[in-house]
């Protein structure tokens, strides 16, 4: 693997934090969108939440177990434009989506009844802070059987959504962005990193991580 934390650490940190955006959702928008899923004629419990990106290295919400389990029917791409946290509206990263096609291997989380709704309250005001994301009732295939979980996928409506973009124009983008959270470099590599563990190689993001390494040890970073 190119990519490394020496390497990550030479991208500047952005310690500002321009503040909530205009496009973020109300609690009551939040709260109307965790209710709708949860009343959906496909919910079932207990309730599982499916893991591409940063929910595999950093949930934030307790659960009562965790298994690596493939999504079919997407696949993990950066299409999102993001110009707090991990970029600025000066210099905007990208962070990963569920995108139509294809397989996405990742990791579902099954929440207790009794720790069920605050847990949900936490994934929703991280991964529902904007309409970008819309959560989906989908099949996850585990070692130990099929699960029914709530997944993330891209919003291709927002205003954020790029599409799909070159491997060349994404590693510019993670090479260079970072926000008062982190670079959208670092974001690759625990993403990478934390895949690999469990046995994962998306070859996308492996490719992605050797490009990043290469633009940002080449002093290509403005």
């Amino acid at each position: 693997m190119r990519l490394t934390r020496e390497l990550v650490g030479r991208i500047p940190r952005n310690e500002h934090d321009p503040g909530p955006l205009p496009s973020y959702l109300s609690e009551a928008e939040r709260a109307a969108s965790l209710a709708a899923t949860l009343a959906h004629p496909r919910a079932r419990q207990p309730v599982w939440v499916f893991g591409y990106g940063s929910l595999i290295w950093k949930p934030g919400f307790p659960f009562a177990e965790r298994r690596v389990g493939s999504l079919y029917g997407y696949h993990r791409q950066f299409c999102l434009l993001v110009k707090r946290f991990r970029g600025t509206p000066e210099v905007p990263g990208l962070m990963l989506g569920l995108e139509r096609g294809g397989i996405c291997r990742g990791v579902v989380y099954r929440l207790s009844e009794t720790e069920r709704d605050e847990a949900l309250k936490t994934v929703w005001a991280r991964e529902i802070l904007t309409a970008a994301y819309v959560p989906h009732w989908a099949d996850v295939r585990t070692p130990e059987g099929t699960v029914r979980a709530i997944a993330f996928v891209i919003n291709r409506g927002h205003e954020r959504y790029t599409g799909r973009l070159s491997d060349e124009a994404v590693a510019d983008a993670l090479a260079r962005a970072c926000g008062h959270i982190g670079s959208c470099a670092e974001y690759l590599l625990e993403t990478v990193t934390h895949l690999e563990e469990l046995g994962i190689r998306d070859r996308n993001l492996w490719r992605l991580q050797s490009l990043v390494a290469e633009r940002i040890a080449g002093r290509t970073v403005r």
